[in-house]
């Protein structure tokens, strides 16, 4: 049996033993960095997540639904390039950008002296054909008279057959001329009234009434309604838009043209207003396509007059469809398709609701454009998350922005 000191020694620990079995230098360190990533994954789970919703509609008492979106802009089916109908020097304009012109209403005038020399040239005449005429009547007068009493000789035998010739001559002479002065003074008339008509071009009125766009012209600056060549001559004294002929022209991709129906109605929304829903309805599809856009023309009438719509403003139109009223009410809810998530054939969305995401499964019905009809699943009234993120769980936690 060992003695007590050789038992003792044999219990007794190495510190340099015990040194060598002690955990690497990075041990403790990958270890730190694994709590902090559990940390944060834990925490990242339970952080709630910022989603964008969009409340459901009910397709019983929603209004009528979008069967398609276009792009276009505003145009006048009435504007005018206004100029003159002779070549002058502008000598006043009268308008300016913004303002309202009634129809005929006077928009500039050109100098008139050539037009005033003209006119007074031809008054001229006309009196004195005028007085010509007066002349010959005078000078018919007594040739009849003369007649008479050669008529009255020769009865009598006291002048000679040829002398009541010559009488009658000249009073037949007499009615010729007249007839031709009558119509010189008639040629005068006309030529006034030309005149007349070439000092009146001198004045530019207004086609229609309507408001300035544009002011072109300038006075002292050469019109003409014509390009004469050369940027020197103006071609237009300004520009008038008919502001109740605005409508609406959109360009309709082909593959999707049925279906757009005449009078159908429409609801435009411009581009500087964009909470502003105007009503309209489709005057005309343009019977030709656009063989480089692959898209039609259509033209909707506005139902709206108001100053805040002007030319050239970009608008988009959203095509209504239209419900017999005694058709039964539709089932079901209108949400945006991209809330729509599709898994192994099923669809889902995911409704917000006290901080959290549930995932409700639904039946589909049709699409229209953006808009997807949930025939089952939800009623209207449910805050659908718009467009969930790729890894979206039911029950992730969640805070609303509504749109």
């Amino acid at each position: 049996m060992a003695n007590q000191p050789d038992l003792l020694n044999q219990l007794r620990i190495e510190r340099k033993a015990a040194a060598k079995r002690r955990l690497p230098a990075w041990a403790i360190p990958l270890a730190v960095v694994a709590v902090l990533i559990g940390t944060l994954i834990v925490f990242n789970a339970r952080k709630p997540l910022s989603v964008e919703t969009s409340i459901a509609r009910s397709a019983a008492e929603s209004g009528p639904v979008s069967l398609l979106d276009a792009s276009g802009f505003v145009t006048a089916r009435r504007i005018a390039t206004v100029s003159s109908k002779v070549t002058g020097k502008v000598r006043e304009v009268l308008i300016e950008e913004g303002q309202r012109v009634a129809e005929g209403e006077i928009l500039a005038t050109l100098d008139d002296t050539d037009a005033l020399a003209a006119m007074n040239l031809s008054m001229a005449q006309k009196r004195a054909a005028e007085a010509n005429l007066s002349e010959m009547r005078v000078n018919l007068g007594q040739a009849e008279r003369e007649l008479a009493r050669q008529q009255d000789l020769i009865t009598r035998k006291l002048v000679s057959q040829q002398a009541l010739d010559n009488a009658r001559t000249a009073v037949e002479g007499l009615r010729a001329r007249i007839a031709s002065q009558q119509s010189q003074v008639a040629v005068a008339a006309s030529s006034i009234a030309l005149t007349q008509q070439q000092l009146d071009n001198t004045v530019v009125r207004a086609p229609f009434a309507g408001v300035v766009t544009v002011k072109a012209a300038q006075p002292g600056e050469m019109i003409s309604p014509i390009s004469a060549g050369g940027g020197s001559i103006r071609t237009g004294i300004g520009t008038i838009v008919d502001m109740d002929s605005l409508e609406i022209q959109v360009d309709v991709n082909e593959a999707y043209i049925g279906r757009v129906q005449p009078n159908m109605p429409v609801d435009a929304v411009l581009n500087a207003y964009q909470e502003w829903k105007i009503p309209g309805r489709v005057l005309a599809i343009i019977p030709t396509a656009d063989r480089s856009k692959a898209t039609v023309k259509v033209r909707i009438a506005l139902e709206v007059k108001d100053s805040r719509i002007v030319p050239d403003m970009g608008v988009r139109v959203s095509f209504l469809e239209t419900r017999d009223p005694n058709a039964p009410k539709p089932t079901g809810a209108w949400i945006p398709a991209s809330a729509v998530v599709t898994e192994a054939g099923k669809s889902f969305v995911f409704i917000a609701g006290e901080g959290k995401a549930q995932r409700v499964e639904v039946i589909l019905g049709d699409k229209r454009d953006a808009d997807q009809l949930v025939k089952n699943g939800l009623k209207g009234g449910e805050a659908v998350i718009i467009t969930p993120a790729k890894g979206f769980r039911d029950g992730q936690n969640v805070t609303v922005k509504t749109r």
